[in-house]
């Protein structure tokens, strides 16, 4: 007598509309450096061969949903079956005590917050991180854990393969997203961070200023333009200087420049011309 296999039988992958679809439509996925970082060091685990399964549905739109918290990220995939499986990658965040370091150090580059704010990576983000000793992505499989509740026992199987292709998106679209990833979302990181440089900007500001003390015999002389470095009191500023100090202003009337427009106002008050 034959063999007859009487496990669960699944059909072909069942299409979704309107799915979570990854704008890369061949080769590669992730425009950006950190976006493709993240993809190297999943695949330095040695999960390459694995996660070439699950470009197709990333890019086919079996998504149905992708959701970031801290430490956590939780996914919707449309499989072969009629329920959806979900798919959960988790990483390690950082504790309190490091996320106080890296808040420090980055408190002390206003470039880095300036960065993150314009959508971008500082290139050399890994390196403060290095600095402290800590890695930003994940430095062993050890520090991630997958599961999904498909019954492929391959980890990762297609369904989180195409969830670490749409987080790498992601993390295109939003920088910040790696960082809540590690344990601090935007708003808390960058008030933190507002926190952080209005009190060294404070302490400066003690530290240069002399004490009283030291010029109470003439704090209260009068000051002149001299000593308040204001230039030359007898110089004759145009009343229309203030508009060669604006930036370009994209605007127009009538194809004319909105300064141009501005400065035969601006002139009408020179000292004895008004009405």
């Amino acid at each position: 007598m034959s063999e007859h296999w009487s496990g669960p039988r699944y059909g072909k992958t069942i299409k979704v509309e309107n799915g979570l679809k990854a704008r890369s439509k061949r080769g590669d996925i992730g425009a950006t450096w950190w976006s493709r970082r993240f993809i190297e060091v999943l695949e330095s685990f040695g999960m390459g061969g694995r996660l070439t399964r699950g470009r197709n549905y990333a890019r086919q739109g079996q998504v149905l949903s992708l959701s970031l918290s801290t430490s956590m990220v939780i996914a919707l995939v449309q499989g072969s079956r009629p329920t959806p499986y979900k798919a959960r990658i988790a990483i390690k965040s950082f504790t309190n005590p490091e996320w106080q370091r890296i808040e420090h150090a980055l408190a002390g580059k206003a470039l880095y917050a300036a960065k993150l704010l314009a959508g971008e990576m500082p290139a050399d983000i890994e390196t403060l991180f290095a600095s402290l000793g800590l890695q930003l992505f994940p430095a062993s499989s050890r520090e991630m854990t997958m599961d999904c509740s498909c019954p492929d026992w391959e980890v990762p199987c297609k369904h989180l393969a195409a969830t670490c292709y749409l987080l790498a998106e992601s993390f295109d679209n939003d920088p910040f997203e790696i960082l809540a990833w590690r344990g601090r979302g935007r708003e808390d990181l960058l008030e933190r961070l507002r926190t952080l440089r209005g009190t060294a900007r404070a302490v400066a500001a003690r530290e240069e200023a002399p004490p009283l003390t030291r010029c109470l015999d003439t704090f209260w002389q009068r000051q002149t333009a001299s000593s308040l470095n204001l230039g030359d009191p007898t110089a004759v500023v145009r009343v229309d200087a203030v508009l060669d100090q604006l930036n370009a202003v994209p605007i127009t009337v009538r194809r004319s420049n909105v300064v141009d427009l501005l400065r035969p106002a601006y002139l009408a008050l020179r000292p004895g011309e008004q009405g």
